[in-house]
């Protein structure tokens, strides 16, 4: 398996991961302030990884230079994640993952603008269909449905939160200095955990944590251990690999895990014909995994 393909799988462990954090932040939202949910969550993650790091030979001297890279990374990490918690609290996590299906054309134009990656035409088809794939999954093969649509407020929140959240993509290699993705994703998180500590101070105080909900315990460990170690480790690991439009485009395939997800927690199966939407997000990716090793090459040269 090339690395680029290795990137590609890390992007579809991550989808499923991402998605599961809509399901049981929807369900978690109204019982806690998103600075204090994060905030744990990022401390906790923070030192699961730590010990990972640790037991494999540790940080390195010179991945300690120029900690403001890990401060901005951790700037846009934690605007998303507080802003889609914010969001969950109006926002169906369906609808949400529907916005969240803007991020791999805003990240096209950030890996642009930062690393001078060029959006092919073979790519854009494979962002288009998979866009068309995700909004009929999104919708429940229902057109009606889709004809109603408006923004809601949590979807207008949620949203400048995906802006932050494809920046971080191609910041990534623009800002990796040689670090490995553990040490790497590591300083992200210390430095998400100190921001959030301090911005979350006084929600952090007057939450009362004995009274919370098991969900929201549920919800803090599961984003902690899968949708922030894991998922930034499997971020970092294919932002170093793959270009920021590919690495978004799996985004495309969080709707389709949503609705598992829901369907997991009790929801119901979705109608047959959302299968056609799922079939769409595969050949979308199927596209992007074309001649990857040629497209690789040419991201590395220009990172």
């Amino acid at each position: 398996m090339t690395e680029a393909k290795r990137g590609h799988l890390a992007m579809l462990v991550f989808s499923a991961l991402v998605a599961g954090s809509f399901s049981l932040g929807s369900r978690a939202a109204p019982h806690i302030a998103p600075e204090a949910l994060n905030a744990v969550r990022f401390v906790v993650a923070a030192l699961i990884l730590g010990v990972l790091v640790r037991a494999t030979g540790g940080v390195p001297r010179q991945a300690l230079r120029a900690p403001w890279r890990y401060l901005m990374l951790a700037l846009f990490m934690t605007s998303y994640f507080v802003l889609m918690f914010e969001g969950l609290k109006t926002g169906a996590p369906v609808s949400m993952s529907a916005v969240f299906t803007l991020t791999p054309l805003i990240a096209a134009g950030f890996g642009w603008v930062l690393l001078r990656q060029v959006l092919t035409p073979r790519i854009a088809v494979a962002l288009f269909i998979g866009a068309v794939g995700a909004l009929w999954v999104i919708f429940r093969a229902d057109f009606s449905a889709f004809l109603a649509f408006g923004i809601g407020r949590g979807e207008a929140i949620f949203f400048i939160g995906c802006i932050a959240h494809a920046l971080y993509a191609p910041l990534v290699p623009r800002l990796n200095r040689g670090e490995r993705p553990a040490v790497f994703t590591l300083g992200t998180l210390v430095a998400g955990a100190l921001l959030l500590l301090i911005v979350g101070a006084p929600a952090l105080m007057s939450t009362d944590w004995a009274s919370l909900p098991t969900i929201v315990w549920i919800t803090i460990a599961y984003t902690s251990v899968f949708a922030s170690a894991a998922s930034f480790l499997l971020l970092q690991y294919a932002s170093l690999r793959i270009p920021s439009a590919k690495v978004m485009a799996y985004t495309y395939l969080t709707p389709s895990w949503v609705i598992l997800w829901e369907m997991a927690l009790g929801n119901g199966l979705p109608p047959r014909l959302i299968l056609v939407g799922v079939a769409m997000t595969i050949v979308a990716l199927a596209l992007l995994l074309k001649d990857d090793s040629q497209v690789h090459g040419r991201a590395a040269s220009e990172g």
